[in-house]
């Protein structure tokens, strides 16, 4: 199972301690609050499970409490805390693992709970995982964040009190595969977990050169093979759109390349994961409003989704040859900065025109792309914090995904169906001519702001091989949350799309 990895970062998130026993006899600890989600409908209706008893149904209805989704209720019954969750009007996985968030929220000054399984090892051991993360960054003194907009009513507030992350423990119900869910879901919500780590990360400790040494011990650790290009063998080998958006930072940048290939890997599926790992971006010359500037720490999320799933295929041992690739660099405007108007080779020989130097993601993918499509993998990933245009298109939540029908189609089915939502988005026919440009092959920006999101995918279409199924997937807004915590989601950085990749993935096989 992928442990959380919290000994190589500068600064990294909390998690809950979740662990599995096979039945209740062996959970059941003195002192343990015990967990129970509730159904909301004509009256409120309990799981069958040994953790509840006579007396908790009145006690919940004398509270007042209506158990709507996320709603969370402490009551004491016979000297048992119990901490009941609303789970709203079903007991669909998505209901169940944005229940368990909040509920995983709610546990602050619990030192151990309990919960059944009785609605899904693994949606219940994600929503914990997910939901009680919590980041405090380099606060000497860490406080927790009270979310006002999730309900919570406490009838019983003198039990012991704990400041660290508490232990859950999740009791199956006897089913021979538990074990099995229970230890995927838990690898999962650790990859996820780690990926919030690198993108909550500030820049002035996460710039292209320490974001490698940290991606090869944290790799290393996970059984990956890693090379890494520096900025001297990036200019050797012709890696234009990467050299060009770093040169203007102090910090040269850098391409990962992590490869898991095990003996048991499909002949016929091979994969290739390409994340934009742009450690800030300023925009460059063509610089940023200076509001809102300060959440650029977030534009590397794509490589840290990258190198969380590639972590995560190998703790579950998947049978397929998966590389990925992390191209690295710092977006900053001076001296030696690129400028509208430059003229790029890119790896592999194709001339891009600079329009906008707040477009360079798609300069650094576009070289990485290139060399991923050398070793002629059967589909290829790509996944950025990209647009702006994607944040207008589709909101805060839902994911942008552009490329072959097939694999585009499949992404967004399984984002949406995981409680991680993408929606398939076209390609633009006019975008074709629109990209041509009069000084290189192509030009790396639309002349106007409609189907800003499309014209990128554009782009990185002339760079995919021939064969090579391939997807993009745009997660500008899903990848950052400015608001406060919701269901399993936190403030911050939020791992997103590592759930989606590793899902696909797996479904390739």
């Amino acid at each position: 199972m992928l442990s959380h990895t919290t000994g190589v970062l500068p600064s990294h998130g909390l998690l809950p301690r979740v662990d599995f026993a096979a039945s209740a006899e062996a959970a059941l600890i003195d002192g343990a609050a015990r967990l129970i989600p509730v159904v909301q409908g004509d009256a409120l209706e309990l799981p069958v499970s040994t953790l509840t008893r006579d007396g908790l149904l009145e006690a919940l209805e004398a509270v007042g409490t209506t158990c709507a989704l996320g709603e969370t209720t402490r009551v004491v019954v016979d000297g048992v805390l119990y901490v009941a969750v609303g789970l709203g009007e079903d007991t669909s996985d998505s209901s169940v693992r944005r229940a368990m968030g909040a509920a995983a929220r709610s546990l602050k000054g619990i030192d151990r709970a309990v919960v059944s399984s009785e609605f899904g090892v693994a949606p219940t051991v994600e929503g914990l995982l997910l939901g009680g993360y919590s980041y405090s960054g380099l606060k000497t003194q860490a406080s927790a964040d009270v979310d006002a907009t999730e309900t919570t009513n406490i009838a019983a507030d003198d039990f012991d009190t704990a400041d660290s992350a508490p232990q859950i423990t999740v009791i199956g119900l006897g089913h021979e595969q538990e074990r099995e869910e229970f230890e995927r879901a838990a690898t999962i919500g650790h990859a996820v977990a780690l990926a919030r780590d690198l993108v909550n990360t500030p820049s002035n400790l996460l710039y292209p050169e320490i974001y490698a040494r940290y991606a090869e011990q944290i790799a290393a650790s996970a059984g990956l093979d890693v090379e890494i290009l520096d900025e001297e063998q990036l200019r050797d080998q012709g890696f234009g759109g990467i050299t060009a958006v770093g040169q203007g930072s102090a910090h040269p940048p850098r391409l990962v390349h992590l490869t898991w290939a095990p003996d048991t890997a499909s002949v016929e599926t091979s994969v290739a994961l390409v994340g934009k790992g742009i450690t800030f971006d300023s925009g460059g010359i063509s610089i940023k409003p200076a509001s809102g500037m300060e959440q650029m720490v977030m534009d590397m999320g794509g490589s840290a989704a990258v190198l969380a799933t590639a972590c995560a295929v190998a703790a579950l041992d998947l049978p397929v040859r998966l590389d990925a690739w992390m191209p690295l660099a710092e977006n900053m405007p001076s001296g030696s900065a690129q400028r509208p108007g430059d003229v790029i080779t890119h790896y592999g020989g194709i001339t891009s025109e600079v329009i906008n130097t707040d477009a360079e993601g798609r300069l650094v993918l576009a070289d990485a792309i290139v060399r991923a499509c050398e070793d002629s993998p059967t589909h290829l990933i790509e996944t950025s914090t990209l647009t702006g245009a994607q944040m207008v298109a589709l909101g805060k939540r839902t994911f942008g995904v552009m490329g072959s029908d097939k694999l585009r189609d499949r992404i967004a089915d399984n984002g949406q169906r995981i409680d991680e939502p993408g929606w398939a988005m076209p390609l633009l026919e006019e975008h074709e001519e629109e990209i041509a440009s009069k000084v290189a092959d192509v030009k790396n920006a639309n002349s106007d702001r409609f189907g800003g999101m499309e014209f990128a995918g554009t782009y990185l279409s002339r760079f995919i091989g021939d064969g090579i199924e391939w997807a993009h997937v745009d997660v500008a807004s899903p990848a950052w949350n400015t608001g406060g915590a919701y269901g399993f989601t936190p403030s911050r950085a939020t791992g997103v799309p590592v759930r989606t990749l590793v899902e696909t993935i797996s479904g390739l096989i």
